[in-house]
């Protein structure tokens, strides 16, 4: 059960992303939902689970839009597992920390994608991309983290419940 909805999350998230998000662009930027998706993962369900997504995530994104295979996954799955390493140590219920990750995990991701994009092709202009790009994104996506990570927490919290009474758990 878990695994079919970890999957319908991650293909709606994919189309949400690449088709509806466009619509509500500020300026060029629409914010990083497949991140969002990642890191909240990885929070609620720990680092495995947390790049398992991301490997997906990144799969997808890698046939759809990337340039060679296994790019993005590689990316989100780093990302997936850095940022589930520290899941027990804080209160679910708490929307501050994981907006916080979320806006970490975007900027780190989209500088990464500037350096090895841009910057190795000989387009140094850093702040131009600072400005216009990944600080409006990471804003963007901090907005977007809370309704997102409810979602994932609310669905979470009744998949936990029901594995409580299926397994005999606690």
């Amino acid at each position: 059960m878990r695994v079919l909805i970890t999957a319908l999350f991650i293909i709606i998230n994919f189309f949400i992303q690449s088709t509806i998000l466009h619509y509500i662009e500020i300026r060029g930027v629409i914010p990083n939902t497949t991140i969002i998706l990642v890191v909240s993962y990885a929070l609620l369900r720990g680092s495995v689970e947390g790049a398992i997504v991301g490997f997906f995530t990144g799969i997808l994104q890698d046939i759809f839009f990337g340039v060679s295979i296994g790019y993005f996954a590689l990316l989100n799955t780093i990302t997936g597992y850095l940022f589930g390493r520290g899941n027990h140590n804080f209160y679910r219920e708490n929307y501050i920390l994981p907006m916080m990750l979320c806006a970490i995990a975007v900027f780190s991701y989209e500088t990464i994608i500037y350096i090895t994009g841009f910057l190795f092709r000989g387009q140094l202009n850093f702040l131009y991309i600072l400005g216009n790009t990944l600080l409006p994104e990471t804003v963007y996506s901090c907005i977007f983290t809370i309704p997102l990570y409810r979602i994932l927490f609310g669905t979470n919290e009744w998949l936990e419940l029901k594995e409580k009474y299926k397994y005999r758990l606690f």
